[in-house]
């Protein structure tokens, strides 16, 4: 009975968000106007008005009142964000074609339309977190079947176990094959047949979820469950198999009216893109402004103890493979002329200046490559740059290797915190850098490079690899 009761003030979450976000709009904007002691005349009734049509129209369109039950908080802020900043362009141009901008309080405006994305973005993760909080105590569940005990259905249920707040209820798995021909699947159970588990589903409603975890070969046997799971109300989900789990930001694309499916694919990509570079842009200008003075004394310090030029010039392979010239602080007392004389800095290396050594072991040597960051050849956080030469030679050696490359090279990444970086001496060294490389691009977030950079400050900068 209290499962009941919860699905259905569940079913009105929907109608609850969309009144709270009118309220809060509505609210931010009464205060931003009494504190520049501004009247609420008939103009600024209109603009409230416009505001709050257009917050339901933009918020219906992007689906911003969705379950987002399984999704990332930085998910929804993002569309929380995208809904409002709509509205509020949409206002901005309205004021600039009727020529009545004048005739509103800048100053007023702009407090609102900051304040209120603050508090619309605030008063979720706050209802959020009590969610979490009320699932975890086993209340507002929904109950999931996973039909198929294969090694990605049991990481499935692992997973479902070990994030109660996203409040699934997993009853057990459905297969087909005797106890003998099956993985060990822990605290869980198998409950019975395939046969069993649809018709389970077909006659009682509150299962919610259908996770089907078999196979990509048993396409036969996939799309015949398929089909008899469109004969109930369950969301049916196809967890892949370890091929398409390994596969890099694989999803559909349309070319006409046919659909592609795309195996190995960037996230960095329509508004994906625009963050990426916008935190570039804006920590690379902050970061550079930071440094400018320490990069000065260490030029001073690499021109008076060693000839040579300061600046390090080297081709590398960027974005898709293409070529781009990255700039180092010199290091050593020799620099490279020929592509092909490419040779990595090893311990004690005989080539390495004084102050390259203190430059190198510090990674203070990478400093100039903010500068590749703001002309749009590197990022902050991605896949070490490496030498033409060697790019060449691993790529060869590596299954893989050349898909570090879906992703602009970073001064600093996930490999390199993790302890991979400085000299390649052997194979394998190489190969855990590709994997870190590779599990950066797969779980790119706004959130995670933030994770990288501070992570980059405590334990990035001094390695013992690094020479």
């Amino acid at each position: 009975m209290s499962n009941g009761l919860i699905n259905s003030i569940q079913s009105s979450f929907s109608a609850l968000y969309r009144s709270v976000d009118l309220i809060i709009i509505s609210i931010v904007y009464l205060l931003a106007l009494y504190s520049r002691d501004v009247s609420l005349n008939t103009q600024y009734q209109l603009v409230l008005v416009i505001c709050l049509t257009c917050f339901l129209f933009f918020s219906q369109t992007f689906n911003l009142y969705r379950s987002w039950r399984t999704s990332s908080s930085l998910t929804m802020m993002g569309y929380t964000t995208l809904t409002w900043i709509t509205c509020c362009t949409i206002l901005i141009t309205l004021a600039y074609f009727s020529k009545t901008g004048s005739d509103y309080s800048r100053l007023t405006m702009g407090i609102w339309f900051v304040a209120t994305l603050f508090t619309l973005i605030l008063w979720r993760l706050i209802f959020r977190k009590l969610l979490f909080i009320f699932r975890r105590s086993g209340k507002n569940l929904k109950s999931v079947i996973i039909i198929g005990a294969t090694a990605s259905g049991v990481r499935l249920a692992a997973q479902i176990t070990e994030n109660p707040q996203q409040g699934l209820k997993l009853l057990g798995f459905y297969d087909d094959r005797p106890k003998n021909r099956l993985p060990d699947i822990g605290e869980h159970s198998i409950i019975g047949t395939i046969e069993e588990g649809i018709n389970l589903v077909k006659s009682n409603p509150d299962i919610s979820q259908v996770f089907i975890a078999m196979p990509m070969k048993a396409e036969a046997r996939i799309t015949d469950i398929l089909n008899r799971c469109s004969d109930t109300t369950a969301t049916v989900h196809i967890i892949p198999d370890f091929f398409i789990y390994n596969l890099l930001h694989a999803r559909w694309q349309h070319i006409g009216n046919m659909q592609t499916l795309s195996i190995y694919d960037s996230p960095f990509d329509g508004f994906n893109l625009t963050i990426k570079r916008a935190e570039d842009l804006i920590l690379g200008s902050m970061i550079l402004c930071l440094i400018a003075i320490p990069m000065c004394f260490i030029a001073l310090a690499i021109k008076l103890t060693s000839k040579g030029p300061i600046i390090f010039k080297q081709k590398r392979y960027g974005l898709d493979g293409k070529e781009i010239q990255i700039y180092k602080f010199r290091s050593m007392a020799l620099v490279h002329k020929r592509i092909n004389d490419v040779v990595q800095a090893t311990k004690f290396d005989a080539r390495i200046t004084p102050i390259g050594a203190i430059l190198r072991r510090t990674s203070l040597d990478e400093l100039p490559q903010f500068i590749n960051v703001l002309q749009g050849n590197m990022s902050i956080v991605g896949p070490r740059p490496h030498a033409v030469v060697h790019n060449e030679e691993y790529r060869q050696l590596i299954d893989g290797y050349m898909l570090r490359h879906k992703a602009k090279p970073g001064i600093t990444g996930w490999a390199q915190i993790n302890g991979w970086r400085g000299e390649t001496d052997t194979l394998l060294k190489m190969e855990k850098r590709i994997e870190f490389d590779l599990t950066y691009i797969q779980r790119w977030s706004l959130l995670f490079d933030l994770k990288i950079i501070l992570l980059t400050i405590f334990k990035g900068f001094i390695d013992k690899n690094a020479y």
